[in-house]
């Protein structure tokens, strides 16, 4: 349980810094909204990213990997719309495509990073 809420604060900090650090990514809500945004951003990727990377694994084969930052992007503004529609203030403003693949360059980074910090903490509570 410590390790779900561990991820969940470190897609609630990373989905910060997006938003911080992009231009064009604009959040009108409260804080609490970013913690419910990262909650939604951890199921789409929980349960999209498996099945989108099986269906897309010669794509990503053929481009050594970097296939993976077209399915980051679309995963990012699938959140955002998914945010949108359930009225929390996340918008990936135009041009989106580059917008929302400068979001998820930064909450992976950020994710990484935070990962790598809190490697004794997340593994430790399995």
């Amino acid at each position: 349980m410590t390790r779900f809420i561990l991820r969940w604060a470190i897609n609630a900090v990373a989905l910060y810094l997006a938003i911080f650090l992009v231009p064009g990514i604009v959040f009108h809500g409260a804080w609490t909204s970013i913690i419910w945004l990262a909650l939604i951003f951890g199921l789409v990727n929980a349960l999209l990213r498996p099945l989108l990377k099986l269906l897309t694994c010669p794509l990503i084969v053929l481009t050594l990997g970097l296939f993976t930052l077209l399915l980051n992007t679309f995963l990012f503004w699938l959140t955002s719309v998914i945010g949108q529609a359930l009225g929390m203030g996340f918008t990936v403003t135009p041009p989106v495509f580059w917008n929302a693949f400068l979001g998820s360059l930064v909450v992976s980074i950020v994710s990484i990073v935070l990962s790598l910090i809190l490697k004794d903490e997340l593994k430790k509570r399995r």
